[in-house]
């Protein structure tokens, strides 16, 4: 008798125009989004098989964060982790990456949550690049977290859960 699958429920969070979007469709729907929308709150939900286990995911796609938006409850309720995203060609949204991940552990009161760092949009060419490689390597390296770049047109590769 086939086990019930676990649930999970991940938050997607990011500057604006990060491709968070992008990436959560082209992984759940596996079809990717040219357009640009600005996003208010999506849910997505996926089966995710890992090591024999039928995982219920459901990916909570947020809109975009600056310094001064307020995470709103349901970012922290029922969440079992985190992808935080930004754009290797914007240096702005990778320093807000530290700025949010302080948020969500202020609110929860935690020194630690389960978190991957991705940085999107890695086909863009070199000289569009403002963050590299290393410094994001970094960065998960600081979080104690998994790290990763994508190109939104890759993600339907990915088969295991992150978190």
């Amino acid at each position: 008798m086939p086990t019930a699958p676990k649930q999970r429920k991940i938050a997607i969070v990011g500057s604006r125009s990060v491709g968070k979007s992008s990436l959560t469709v082209r992984f759940v729907e596996h079809h990717f989004v040219e357009s640009y929308y600005p996003t208010i709150e999506n849910t997505f939900s996926r089966i995710i098989k890992h090591n024999g286990q039928d995982f219920a995911t459901e990916i909570v796609d947020t809109a975009g964060q600056d310094e001064y938006s307020i995470l709103n409850s349901k970012h922290f309720i029922g969440i079992h982790g985190y992808i935080i995203v930004y754009s290797v060609a914007s240096r702005q949204s990778f320093d807000m990456v530290r700025v949010i991940r302080d948020k969500i552990l202020n609110h929860l009161g935690a020194d630690y949550v389960p978190l991957v760092v991705v940085g999107n949009k890695s086909d863009l060419k070199s000289e569009q690049r403002q963050v590299s490689l290393d410094e994001g390597r970094g960065l998960g390296e600081d979080f104690h977290c998994a790290f990763t770049e994508l190109v939104p047109a890759w993600v339907t590769m990915l088969r295991k859960p992150s978190i």
